[in-house]
C-alpha cells in the first residue's frame, strides 16, 4: 500500500484536466429522463480511448463498459440520465452547459448522478493499468434510472447480458461517504367509481371526488402513525398526484383517482402495505373504491420493454460486511480519515441490486443529495477528480477482505 496509494494519487492527479474536461462534457449533453443515447456514446468514446476491453449499448440503451475476465464481477454503477430543467427562464445560466465557480460546477445532472462516472472510468483504467483488478471483472454502468429506479441493473442480470455481480458500487452522490442502505418505496393508486350526471342535476350521480374525501384525511392520519427504524428513519405515506374523469367541468366526476408514495422500511412487505392501504376504505364503499400497484412498461428510447412493478424494497447493509469495511478501509488509506457511514433520503438502484436480488452493495459519490433536481444543482470538482482515487483503489481492497473472509 505504500507504493499504490501515492502511486494512484499522481496518476489521477495528471489525468485531472482530463476528468474535469470529461465531466463537463457529459453534463453538457441533455438526457433527460431516459433519453441516455448521446450521452451514452460520449462516454463510450472516452472507454474506448482508455482501452475498456468491451464497451457496447446493451438492449435497453444503457453503455457498458468491461475490464477484464475474473471470477469475481464488481459493477459501478452510474444513472446518466436527469430530471427535466422545468422553466428555463428561471435558470440564472445554461443548465447543460452550466458554470464553474471556485472549482464548483453548477449543471443539470452534476450532482445526480453525473458526477460518479469520470471517476468511475478512470479510476478503473488506473485500476487496470496497476495490476489491481487481477482475479476480477469490472463493469462501468451508465444507465437509465430517473423514471424508474432498479429497471436497468434488473435489465443487466436478466435479459442483456446476463451478468450477475458479486458486488456493486452505486454513485449517487453520498458526500464522499459509504451509504450502506435506504428506505424502500411503492407506488399505489386509488380510484373511486362514480356515476355522471349534469352538475345542474349533481344528485343523480354519484360524486367520485367525494368518496375519496376521507380516504385523503385517512392518508394523512396513516403517515402519522406508521413506523421508525432506527437506521432508515420515518417510513411515510403521502398523495403525490391526483386525476378527475369527467364529461365536463358541468358535470358530476364518474371517477377520481389519486397517486400514493409509500416509503419503505424494514419489515414492511409490498402485501402487508398493500393491505394497510386497502384497510382504509371503509367496508360499504369496497366495492366502489380499490387500491391497485402500479406498473413500469414504458419503452426505452431504443425501444426495448421490460415490465416491472412499481415496487422498490428497502435494504440496509450491515456496518461489519466486508464491502462495508473494504469501503471504508479504501477511504482511510487514501486520505487518513474516518468517515461515518450513511444511507439516502431517496432512492437508487440499490432497491434492485440489494433490494431485490440481494447482492451486496454500498454507495460511494461526489456531491450531496440534497443539491439533485433543483436550479442550483451542483458539485464539486475537487470531489470529481478525488473519486477516481477511490473508485481505483477500491477493488483492491474488496479483493482483500473478500479473501480474509472465505
Amino acid at each position: 500500500m505504500d507504493n499504490v496509494v501515492p502511486e494512484i494519487q499522481k496518476r489521477v492527479a495528471d489525468k485531472r484536466d482530463w476528468i474535469i474536461e470529461f465531466m463537463r462534457d457529459i453534463c453538457a449533453i441533455p438526457s433527460v429522463m431516459s433519453q441516455v443515447g448521446e450521452v451514452g456514446a460520449r462516454i463510450a468514446d472516452e472507454m474506448k480511448k482508455l482501452k475498456f476491453d468491451e464497451v457496447r449499448f446493451d438492449k435497453m440503451g444503457n453503455i457498458l463498459g468491461r475490464i477484464g475476465n475474473g471470477e469475481k464481477i464488481i459493477v459501478y454503477d452510474s444513472h446518466i440520465d436527469t430530471v427535466g430543467i422545468g422553466e428555463r427562464s428561471t435558470w440564472e445560466w445554461d443548465p447543460f452547459v452550466g458554470k464553474v465557480e471556485n472549482d464548483i460546477l453548477y449543471a443539470r445532472g452534476a450532482c445526480d448522478e453525473k458526477g460518479s462516472t469520470p471517476g468511475m472510468v478512470y479510476g478503473l483504467a488506473i485500476a487496470r493499468d496497476l495490476g489491481l483488478l487481477d482475479g476480477i471483472t469490472a463493469y462501468y454502468f451508465g444507465n437509465m434510472e430517473e423514471d424508474c429506479d432498479g429497471i436497468a441493473p434488473n435489465s443487466f442480470v436478466v435479459a442483456d447480458p446476463q451478468v450477475r455481480p458479486d458486488f456493486v458500487v452505486i454513485g449517487e452522490p453520498t458526500k464522499m461517504q459509504i451509504y450502506r442502505g435506504h428506505k424502500g418505496r411503492l407506488e399505489v393508486k386509488i380510484v373511486a367509481d362514480g356515476r355522471s350526471a349534469h352538475a345542474a342535476h349533481h344528485y343523480l350521480g354519484d360524486n367520485a371526488v367525494y368518496k375519496m374525501a376521507n380516504i385523503i384525511t385517512a392518508v394523512r392520519e396513516l403517515d402519522r402513525r406508521l413506523p421508525t427504524d432506527p437506521f432508515l428513519g420515518k417510513a411515510t405515506v403521502a398523495v403525490t398526484d391526483a386525476h378527475t374523469r369527467t364529461a365536463s367541468i358541468n358535470a358530476v366526476p364518474d371517477q377520481f383517482t389519486i397517486f400514493l408514495d409509500r416509503r419503505l422500511i424494514l419489515g414492511e412487505s409490498k402485501e402487508k402495505t398493500l393491505a394497510q392501504i386497502r384497510g382504509l376504505i371503509p367496508d360499504y364503499l369496497q366495492d366502489e373504491i380499490r387500491v391497485e400497484d402500479l406498473f413500469y412498461d414504458t419503452p426505452s428510447y431504443t425501444g426495448f420493454v421490460f415490465p416491472v412493478d412499481k415496487y422498490f424494497p428497502p435494504w440496509v447493509l450491515e456496518e461489519e460486511h466486508l464491502i462495508v469495511q473494504a469501503g471504508q478501509e479504501t477511504i482511510q488509506q487514501l486520505w487518513n480519515e474516518t468517515r461515518p457511514t450513511g444511507k439516502w433520503g431517496f432512492s437508487t438502484n440499490g432497491t434492485y441490486w440489494a433490494g431485490k436480488a440481494g447482492i451486496p452493495s454500498i454507495g460511494f459519490g461526489p456531491g450531496d443529495e440534497i443539491y439533485a433536481h433543483r436550479h442550483d444543482e451542483h458539485v464539486s470538482l475537487n470531489e470529481v477528480v478525488q473519486a477516481t482515487e477511490w473508485y481505483a483503489l477500491f477493488p483492491k481492497l474488496l479483493k482483500e477482505h473478500t479473501s480474509a473472509n472465505k
